[in-house]
């Protein structure tokens, strides 16, 4: 990997002993970086909500590093990008004054976020392929032609899930080594996860197509107790110039944080990015917090858990948001 000497103390950067990251690509990659500074570094990957409610205390010390996920005051380095997960300036400055080093960029990705702070100290070219989709795709920038075609990358980012931490760990391990982006494609334990990836897209489609209305200019999806997940770029692909964003129900009605293959009911909101000058324009981030604190993440992407009563009480509440966005949700 080009490593120089001892990579954390050359870059005056702390040193630690273990990584959590969320479980996206961007999460993935994040960790990969920071696993090529540190091999020995132990990785857990998780999600916003298990942050949120306490679920991985248990994981983090001043020798974690923590990225791509909410902020957390007992870590020893956090990095990221979400607006909503930035710590404000007294929780920062407690957090520093208790020796902890934090990262927080407007950066496309964190992933990006953390190859800026290390590649002058550590040999990350064999990530230059696959970091401008990974920017692309977590900042809502990818073309529609780009999506359309469904390239080995964004088959590849489907393909990640807690359901398979052994697919997980392996493409971990590839991308911390070195490896270029061809020789992951074609390992043979890696190529049938993205083969599934790409036939539950189709699936996805079809579940798209017959449960998605489109009222004022919000796509709202239902795919809970569906069995099928996707992000905002299929529903507003669909969708066309018809809507202006876009907000997809996943997960069961009895599912929980703490089970990955029946996860607990959530609501992600995008911005239609296909659209010209299609984000920037509302900060869905408040539809995301304003039933569940612990949810938020982007302006044109983030989400939140479900409440009670249930998904039909919770839409109410949004849609009388959406309804008054030019006042609710404009961005000044």
């Amino acid at each position: 990997m080009g490593q120089k000497g001892n990579v954390l103390e050359a870059a005056g950067l702390p040193k630690f002993t273990s990584i959590i990251a969320d479980s996206d690509l961007d999460g993935l990659c994040a960790a990969a970086v920071l696993k090529a500074a540190n091999p020995e570094a132990v990785v857990h990957f998780a999600h916003a909500a298990l942050v949120r409610s306490g679920a991985i205390d248990h994981l983090v010390d001043r020798q974690t590093a923590m990225v791509d996920l909410p902020f957390h005051p007992d870590c020893g380095w956090y990095l990221d990008h979400h607006q909503t997960n930035r710590p404000n300036d007294a929780e920062e400055a407690e957090f520093v004054a208790n020796g902890g080093t934090c990262h927080w960029e407007a950066t496309p990705s964190a992933a990006r976020l953390a190859y800026d702070v290390l590649s002058p100290y550590i040999d990350l070219t064999h990530l230059e392929e696959i970091m401008p989709v990974v920017d692309a795709l977590d900042s809502g920038q990818i073309s529609r032609e780009a999506f359309m075609k469904d390239g080995p990358i964004l088959q590849l980012a489907r393909s990640l899930s807690l359901r398979e931490p052994d697919h997980m760990y392996r493409l971990l391990d590839m991308l911390s080594k070195g490896l270029q982006l061809s020789e992951v494609l074609a390992d043979q334990a890696i190529a049938p996860h993205v083969k599934r990836a790409k036939s539950e897209r189709a699936a996805a489609q079809l579940v798209v197509e017959a449960h998605t209305t489109i009222v004022d200019r919000l796509a709202i999806c239902r795919m809970d107790e569906k069995g099928v997940r996707s992000n905002g770029y299929l529903v507003t692909a669909w969708a066309g110039d018809k809507a202006d964003a876009c907000c997809i129900v996943h997960g069961y009605a009895d599912g929980s944080i703490d089970t990955p293959e029946r996860p607990a009911l959530s609501a992600s909101f995008y911005a239609n990015s296909f659209l010209p000058n299609g984000q920037g324009k509302y900060d869905l981030s408040r539809l995301a917090t304003a039933l569940d604190p612990t949810g938020g993440g982007h302006a044109n992407a983030c989400g939140c858990r479900v409440q009670p009563p249930g998904v039909d009480a919770n839409l109410e509440v949004w849609m009388g948001m959406w309804t008054n966005r030019d006042k609710a949700l404009v961005i000044r």
